[in-house]
């Protein structure tokens, strides 16, 4: 009974050093990875040719009140106390005053940013919704003409560029037939009227009642979401049948059908949920970029959101902008891969071990 109970133990008892430190290491894996974002950040305001007292005081500022300034944003310090300020005024969230908008950044942001998640959050939506069942598809049927379909349909995804695209769904669907509304987040005569709660338009307006904006709002999003969710769906409908082609020539897929499973089954419940491991990471990565890479898209559409915020800051050497909004978004991108991770680990038990 003592042995039965001492190898319990010990079979129960490694297993929680292991979590701790996979835990660790993923905690120190996010802060160095954090600190390497606020170090290239800072760098980047540093090297930049833009003189960041001017860009404060104008170029009109006597020399007293440029020296006044110079000291009190600590640049007569040496550079590891000035990354030491930067470090814990980000820890803080304060990123500054932005010279174009007059505001602080971090209010910027949180006004930005909900309306490149939700075009994102939408693209990614269909991208998944549609290039999943189609790469299946084109993997099942290899060389026929659904796979043929798939693959070139894949192709001009990746290939087209997206701002001709935005602006010839504009002149068609827009200006030519109508169907959708134009440029911009919402009409203008419904600008201010719902009060903004997450940010994301569709969710306010649907908490509020008002259903008149809310159509309008999907109505402005369709194409620009249709665009940015083509570039989605060809990546993932390409990796999907990349990965199901090779799930479908192993032998576990012989031994299934020749047990007498069915096509569905096979497919689905065997070499689909292999695919869906991998598929995680995609999905990801896909999302992030679509956050950090709708720059074209929304300077095509008007879309009031954190790509568009940041170019134009840039533009006008805005460089808090700059550096807040690329802050944000680098955030984003580990806080996603990280979730990635996560879900990698519940839907496969070996990465659990």
């Amino acid at each position: 009974m003592t042995e039965q109970t001492s190898a319990a133990a010990s079979g129960a008892f490694p297993a929680a050093p292991r979590a701790l430190k996979a835990t660790a290491g993923a905690v120190l894996s996010l802060v160095l990875t954090f600190l390497g974002l606020t170090a290239i950040t800072f760098v980047i305001g540093r090297v930049m040719p833009a003189d960041p007292v001017l860009a404060v005081v104008g170029d009109r500022a006597s020399e007293e009140v440029y020296q006044r300034v110079f000291l009190e944003m600590g640049l007569d310090k040496p550079l590891y106390e000035q990354y030491l300020r930067y470090l814990g005024q980000i820890l803080t969230g304060d990123f500054g005053m932005s010279i174009m908008t007059t505001r602080p950044v971090t209010e910027d942001i949180l006004r930005f940013f909900p309306a490149t998640l939700e075009l994102a959050t939408l693209a990614t939506l269909a991208g998944c919704l549609l290039g999943i069942p189609m790469g299946v598809w084109a993997a099942v049927n290899q060389g026929r003409w659904i796979d043929h379909v798939v693959r070139v349909l894949g192709l001009a995804g990746y290939s087209v560029p997206v701002f001709w695209l935005g602006m010839v769904g504009l002149l068609v669907f827009y200006g030519n037939l109508g169907w959708v509304a134009g440029p911009g987040r919402i009409d203008i005569y419904y600008d201010g009227v719902v009060d903004s709660v997450t940010g994301v338009i569709l969710i306010d307006s649907a908490l509020q009642g008002e259903w008149d904006i809310f159509w309008n709002a999907v109505s402005h999003l369709v194409l620009p979401a249709s665009v940015l969710g083509l570039y989605a769906l060809a990546y993932i409908a390409r990796m999907t049948r990349s990965f199901m082609l090779d799930q479908l020539g192993q032998e576990y897929i012989l031994a299934a059908r020749i047990k007498g499973a069915s096509e569905f089954s096979v497919i689905w419940r065997h070499a689909f949920r292999n695919v869906l491991v991998q598929l995680i990471t995609i999905i990801g990565l896909t999302y992030a970029s679509l956050l950090e890479g709708s720059v074209l898209t929304e300077t095509v559409f008007a879309w009031p959101g954190i790509g568009q915020y940041i170019t134009t800051s840039l533009f006008n050497a805005d460089m808090n902008a700059v550096l807040g909004g690329t802050v944000v978004v680098g955030i984003c991108f580990v806080g996603i891969n990280m979730l990635s991770d996560l879900l990698y680990k519940l839907a496969d038990p070996r990465a659990r071990a």
